[in-house]
C-alpha cells in the first residue's frame, strides 16, 4: 500500500463548538475511529493531538475503507 497525501479538511471537520469528528472512518496507532468521535481541544486520542495538527497535509493510506493515519506533514 502507498502513502499518499490527504488535506486535513478532506479527512476531518470542525464541528460548530470547535470540535474535530472524522469525515470517515480513521485509524491511528492502531486505535480506530468513526465519524461518531469528537476530538476537543486539550484531548489526546491514540496519542495525537489532532488540533495541533490542524490544516497540515495527512499522510495515510487506504485500507478496506479505513484511512491509516501514518502522521502529518510540515509545511
Amino acid at each position: 500500500m502507498d502513502t499518499q497525501k490527504y488535506l486535513f479538511s478532506e479527512v476531518f471537520i470542525e464541528n460548530p463548538d470547535g470540535s474535530l469528528s472524522p469525515r470517515r472512518t480513521i485509524k491511528v496507532n492502531g486505535i480506530r475511529f468513526d465519524q461518531s468521535v469528537t476530538f476537543s481541544q486539550d484531548v489526546t486520542l491514540g496519542g495525537i493531538n489532532f488540533h495541533k495538527y490542524k490544516n497540515l497535509p495527512i499522510a495515510g493510506e487506504e485500507s478496506d475503507d479505513i484511512l491509516i493515519i501514518h502522521g502529518f506533514y510540515n509545511i
